[in-house]
C-alpha cells in the first residue's frame, strides 16, 4: 500500500477554513486529520463534534478524528455522527480500551488507538487485532509545531514487527513534527499514515508541499 497524508486541520486557518479544506479536497492529500483537545487530557483546547459536523459537510475525503479527551467512551456516538470515518482514542485515556473500540466499530467506524511519546508499544499487544490503526505520537500531544522526538524510529519498527507477528491489518500512524527531511525515514521504518499540520499550512505552496509528502 502507498503510504497516506492526514493533513492535520489544527493547523489549518480558522478565519478561513472552507478556503484551507477547498484545497485539502483539491490535494493529493487522502485523509483529513481532526485532533479535538479537551484541556484535561491535553493543556489546550481545540474543536468538538459540531464543528467537525460542519466540515464533514465540505470535506471530500474521510474524517479521522483524534480524541484527546478524557472519558472519550461519551462521545464516541457524536463523533460519528458529526461524520467520523475514523476514530482514535488514548490508551492512556481508556481503562476499558477493548469495550472502547468495540464501541467504536459497533459504529460504524474504523477504531484506532493513540499511544504518547512515554508509552510503550508492547502494551497493545492484546489490542492490536482489533483495531484498524495505531497512532504514534511523535511529540507531546496538545500544541502543533513541535519539535519530532527520535526515539519514535524504534517504536515504529518494533510495532511493525508486533503487527506482522499477530497478522494485524492495522495501519501505523505518525503525528507530530512530521516534514520533508524526515519522512522518508518514516516510511522506511514502516509508517503508513503521515500527519502533518504545520508543514503543510505554513507552507508558500500547501498543494505542492501535499505532493512532495506523497512522493517520499
Amino acid at each position: 500500500m502507498n503510504h497516506l497524508i492526514a493533513p492535520s486541520l489544527l493547523s489549518a486557518d480558522f478565519l478561513n477554513l472552507e478556503k484551507d479544506i477547498e484545497m485539502l479536497n483539491r490535494s493529493d492529500a487522502d485523509w483529513f486529520h481532526l485532533d479535538v483537545m479537551d484541556g484535561l487530557f491535553v493543556p489546550n483546547i481545540s474543536f468538538g463534534a459540531g464543528i467537525i459536523s460542519q466540515i464533514s459537510k465540505k470535506a471530500k475525503k474521510p474524517l479521522d478524528v483524534h480524541l484527546m479527551i478524557v472519558d472519550p467512551d461519551r462521545y464516541l456516538e457524536q463523533f460519528a455522527k458529526a461524520g467520523a470515518a475514523m476514530i482514535s482514542v488514548h490508551y492512556e485515556a481508556c481503562t476499558h480500551l477493548n469495550r472502547t473500540v468495540s464501541a467504536i466499530r459497533s459504529l460504524g467506524v474504523k477504531a484506532g488507538v493513540v499511544l504518547n511519546p512515554h508509552t510503550p508499544v508492547h502494551l497493545l499487544t492484546d489490542i492490536l487485532g482489533e483495531v484498524d490503526l495505531v497512532l504514534l505520537m511523535s511529540v507531546n500531544p496538545g500544541f502543533g509545531g513541535q519539535k519530532f522526538i527520535e526515539r519514535t524510529f524504534p517504536k515504529i519498527m518494533a510495532l511493525k514487527s508486533m503487527i506482522r507477528e499477530h497478522d494485524s491489518g492495522a495501519l501505523i500512524e505518525v503525528d507530530g513534527g512530521v516534514d520533508l527531511s524526515n519522512a522518508p525515514a518514516l516510511i522506511k521504518s514502516g509508517v503508513d499514515v503521515l500527519v502533518a499540520g504545520n508543514t503543510i499550512f505554513s507552507s508558500t505552496d500547501p498543494l505542492q508541499t501535499i505532493h512532495q509528502l506523497k512522493l517520499v
